[in-house]
């Protein structure tokens, strides 16, 4: 099945006053950009352009394939809260738009979840562009859009990458950027409001430099665990004094970061945004509904999940010396320290008692982890030829540094788009993605219910962690995979994923 991502926003210029909406939607598997929506739609206020533009977004994925799964996007809590069934719907300007949206696609197959304002800068230039349209007393033009390309150069003005994928230094640049920007917050464009501006109270979200979840070694969370809950943010929440994360319904992450930068009940923003945010919080309720939730609160009765122990392979000769390894190379066994890595892993995942299933690359070096952890917890391994590394063609063997030096043009296109192929045919990232997609739902499919152990490398391992936080394939550059080292995703029956752990070396140590 074809998974899409939708993003959507609606603005107003003095809410109310002149509006319009902007939606996207986006192949899930490789990030290319598939259609584009815009309108200008007179005077009206931004839940009402934010909800126009969630219909606009759903009609144009349903337009490319009705069948396909729709994980809808967007940086409004209301419209969010709403079309998930965690807050009713009392305005009446809304409730025939929330029908519309989910009368487009069968509730089954489209799901919702939140992001903040700056991941939201596709959708939100195309709004801005058709409101300035408007206001010229012309309709939005797709061929004078340069909404994408706005949006790819704001996503890609942190450093590029100094070294191959897994390399540690490699993204070090691009993730402290990332988060800079992150715990930035700026005026949105063209509409007087600021949203999610930290206020007082709550707790700073991890992902922004708060505390993660407890756990002490960052154990694997047993099958049915529910993970520390998401950000703390409120901003369409309805002013009820009630604290919880509007995402969630649960409570925050606990550190020593609390009291720190959420915006909460309450909370009242520059002038023109304030009164629209206190009315809508007057139409919702914050009592749940029987609609399951989106995101981390899966329902009791979707049962056990298919949860993934990600496990990258022990080092080889290679990996010291930060070179190019993928499918197409010498294909190099574990050295010295890579076996002994594998044999730590091995008695770290013996000692946990999780792992029910055991499914490897066949590259050699995999194929030796997976037979050293095997050996420790008695069972077999199953060879998977799509968890093999990605084809690095000319690159192989080659570091980072060589490859700029003999093929810089080629190396700066794959830098830059998913779609470049390393020289001499080798696989692109967004031919991985495509392949690991397969295979995910593949063993989901196997393995519904059961916690699996995943021998396999750096891009794939990257891949299924960017395809279940839904990141841009520029993230796989912003991620360090040490040797060895474990992650896990757990595969709910609604089709949510959540990441629950990354790059844990905790055995190794």
């Amino acid at each position: 099945m074809r998974e899409f991502i939708v993003e959507a926003d609606g603005g107003s210029r003095g809410n109310p006053g002149p509006a319009g909406y902007g939606s996207v939607v986006i192949d899930a598997a490789t990030g290319e950009t598939l259609a584009e929506r815009a309108e200008y739609i007179g005077v009206a206020t931004n839940n009402v352009a934010e909800y126009r533009g969630l219909v606009a977004g759903l009609e144009a994925a349903r337009d490319l394939d009705a069948t396909a799964r729709v994980r809808v996007r967007m940086d409004s809590k209301l419209v969010v809260e709403q079309m998930s069934g965690r807050w009713k719907i009392k305005h009446p300007d809304m409730k025939p738009l929330a029908a519309r949206a989910a009368r487009v696609l069968p509730p089954s197959q489209v799901t919702y979840e939140w992001m903040p304002r700056e991941r939201n800068k596709h959708a939100d230039r195309l709004a801005n562009e058709a409101m300035d349209a408007g206001k010229r007393g012309e309709a939005w033009s797709p061929s004078a859009s340069t909404a994408e390309l706005d949006a790819r150069a704001a996503r890609s003005a942190a450093p590029e990458p100094t070294g191959p994928p897994g390399d540690a230094a490699a993204g070090a640049a691009k993730a402290r950027a990332a988060l800079k920007e992150t715990r930035g917050e700026a005026p949105r464009e063209g509409r007087g409001e600021l949203r999610d501006q930290p206020a007082t109270g709550g707790s700073r979200p991890a992902a922004t430099g708060g505390t993660p979840c407890p756990g002490g070694e960052a154990a694997i969370p047993e099958v049915g665990a529910v993970p520390c809950e998401g950000r703390g943010e409120l901003r369409d929440q309805p002013a009820t004094g009630d604290s919880r994360p509007a995402a969630t319904g649960g409570t925050p992450c606990p550190g020593g970061e609390a009291g720190k930068a959420v915006a909460g009940p309450g909370y009242v923003g520059p002038a023109g945004k304030a009164g629209d945010d206190q009315r809508a919080a007057r139409n919702v309720a914050a009592t749940p509904t029987t609609t399951p939730a989106a995101g981390w609160s899966a329902a009791p009765d979707m049962g056990a999940p298919a949860t993934f122990v990600l496990l990258r392979h022990g080092e080889t000769a290679l990996t010291p010396q930060k070179r190019f390894s993928g499918s197409g190379g010498s294909d190099p066994s574990l050295s010295d320290a890579g076996r002994e890595q594998a044999e730590r892993v091995a008695a770290a995942l013996a000692a946990r008692g999780t792992i029910q299933e055991i499914v490897s690359s066949p590259l050699a070096r995999t194929r030796q982890t997976a037979g050293a952890v095997a050996a420790r917890l008695g069972l077999d391994v199953v060879i998977e030829d799509g968890l093999r590394e990605t084809d690095f063609g000319a690159w192989e063997g080659l570091t980072f540094g060589e490859v700029r030096e003999r093929h810089p043009d080629d190396l700066n296109a794959w830098l830059a788009s998913p779609e470049a192929e390393p020289t001499g045919g080798g696989e692109s990232f967004a031919a991985t993605a495509h392949r690991m997609a397969a295979t995910r739902d593949k063993l989901i499919a196997s393995y519904a219910g059961r916690t699996v152990l995943l021998v396999t490398h750096v891009t794939p391992i990257k891949t299924l962690v960017r395809l279940a936080l839904g990141a841009p394939p520029e993230s796989l550059f912003r991620m360090e995979l040490s040797a060895a080292s474990i992650s896990a995703v757990a595969y709910y029956a609604d089709g949510n994923a959540s990441v629950r752990l990354f790059n844990d070396t905790s055995h190794l140590r």
